[in-house]
């Protein structure tokens, strides 16, 4: 008996010891690599709290294994750049193409082409489409007139009555002889049940999920998602913005769960950006690199507009967009309009905003009254106060739910995309947004962020801190999840 004993207490000082030395490398590894400490200390507080478990869950969704992976599936291959008939606009060339109300913006470019290796072109048009009522006729258009290749990322990709029609008309082209390509996150295709993969697989269209999360070890990368929506026609017409693949977006349909957004058409050298993107994507899930004049075709001038994709996400383009959403910020002079379902903002960008503010400029934050996700939101609304106390301007748009993401500054430049203004987008999601140095672009963005306020109720920091006492503590609670949201 007392062999037993002292064997039992023996294996229990083993996995004590165990414990221990788990919760010292997840905590050590937090705080030395985490460079959010609002992060790195939530996460040393759950791995010692929750002794194994909190360090599981660390090493599972709190280490960023993503450029690592990337690097070991690229091997040699560098990102991919198209060859651009057009000249690319540098820094000087674009000073002197300014008007003179945007002239002050060419210290946003010089602070862009320090983080980007993307470069600014001319000659592009982009067009707002509000809704899948505009959007989806468009792009499915497009698909239906496509004669050489069809590239299609998105999030979400359900299957209903939108869904169907895009992987009919995806299916039709791969019968006309068009190359197609879809890549979809692994996590998008279970919004909706059965999944659209069999549909696809039925029609013939080459697809991929991007990160899926089985086998066992794929689990470490659950947490980063392809977040990307683009479409490139023949290589020429290309589509972005933030709106995923579902009936919802179309309100004209009375769904069951409508939701407002914006997406974008583009027509201009700038095309080859998005499909850059897409061919990165897609090497990264399948191996298979897309090259040559089938995706990358010549392309000339399609407008006046001076354009740029940005892509940003957990690997080599880490945190491209947080610089240049602080630039832009700290360079505006006159307005600052921010349309956004999620609104999560760290410490620095709450800075710029509220600095912005007390430098007179006007700042105008639009935000669903309603969210999708009602954790979120009450997150959202326990940051509220440190922008209203100012001089920023909060505004809750009525249902339905406004999914739309825009950033306008001065009347001149203009970010439009996928991302949101949360630490998923910033840090976690893969992203792809397109910055626009045009007034005509910013005037119609103005005017699609007007009617929103028109309809939007404004906030006030009296009503922010006359919140019950039990709902204060939700919300506050929720903030302090706010990394991993």
């Amino acid at each position: 008996m007392n062999l037993f004993g002292q064997q039992d207490h023996l294996w229990q000082y083993v996995l004590a010891a165990l414990t221990l030395l788990l919760s010292l490398f997840a905590s050590g590894h937090a705080v030395v690599n985490k460079r959010d400490s609002r992060a790195a200390m939530l996460w040393v507080a759950f791995v010692w709290f929750v002794p194994v478990l909190g360090a599981l869950l660390y090493f599972i969704w709190g280490v960023n294994r993503i450029k690592r992976r990337a690097i070991l599936l690229r091997g040699k291959l560098e990102r991919y750049s198209a060859r651009h008939v057009v000249e690319f606009c540098s820094v000087e060339r674009l000073a002197a193409l300014l008007p003179a109300a945007s002239s002050h913006l060419i210290s946003l470019a010089y602070a862009t082409a320090k983080v980007m290796s993307r470069p600014l072109l001319p000659g592009n048009n982009v067009e707002p489409l509000i809704n899948g009522d505009a959007a989806f006729p468009a792009m499915l258009e497009a698909i239906a007139r496509a004669r050489h290749s069809i590239t299609l990322s998105t999030y979400i990709f359900d299957r209903d009555e939108a869904g169907l029609a895009f992987t009919a008309a995806l299916g039709a082209a791969v019968r006309r002889g068009v190359e197609v390509r879809v890549l979809i996150d692994a996590t998008g295709t279970r919004y909706s049940w059965p999944p659209i993969l069999g549909e696809l697989r039925r029609e013939g269209v080459c697809h991929a999920r991007f990160l899926p999360t089985f086998p066992l070890w794929r689990l470490l990368s659950l947490n980063l998602r392809n977040h990307r929506k683009s479409m490139v026609v023949d290589g020429k017409i290309g589509f972005t913005g933030g709106m995923n693949i579902r009936v919802g977006n179309c309100l004209a349909k009375h769904p069951a769960h409508p939701v407002q957004d914006l997406q974008f058409s583009v027509t201009g050298p700038v095309v080859a950006q998005l499909q850059e993107v897409f061919a990165d994507d897609w090497f990264f899930t399948t191996r298979q690199a897309l090259r040559g004049e089938l995706w990358f075709p010549p392309l000339t001038s399609a407008g006046t507009m001076l354009a740029r994709g940005i892509s940003d996400g957990p690997d080599e383009d880490f945190e491209i967009l947080r610089w240049v959403i602080l630039g832009a910020l700290t360079t505006a002079r006159r307005s600052i309009c921010i349309v956004t379902p999620y609104f999560l903002p760290e410490p620095s960008i709450i800075s710029a905003l509220s600095l912005a503010a007390m430098r007179g400029v006007r700042v105008d934050i639009v935000l669903p009254s309603k969210s999708n996700l009602p954790f979120v939101q009450w997150a959202s609304t326990a940051h509220w106060w440190q922008v209203l106390e100012h001089g920023c301007r909060i505004w809750l748009t009525p249902p339905p739910f406004d999914h739309s993401k825009l950033l306008i500054v001065d009347g001149g430049w203009s970010l439009v995309g996928s991302a949101n203004w949360d630490p998923r987008s910033l840090r976690l999601n893969f992203e792809f947004n397109l910055e626009s140095y045009d007034q005509g672009l910013a005037r119609k963005l103005e005017e699609i962020a007007a009617a929103k306020l028109k309809q939007a109720r404004r906030v006030t920091l009296d009503e922010v801190d006359a919140r019950s006492l039990p709902v204060r503590l939700r919300d506050g609670a929720a903030r302090l999840l706010t990394p991993f949201l």
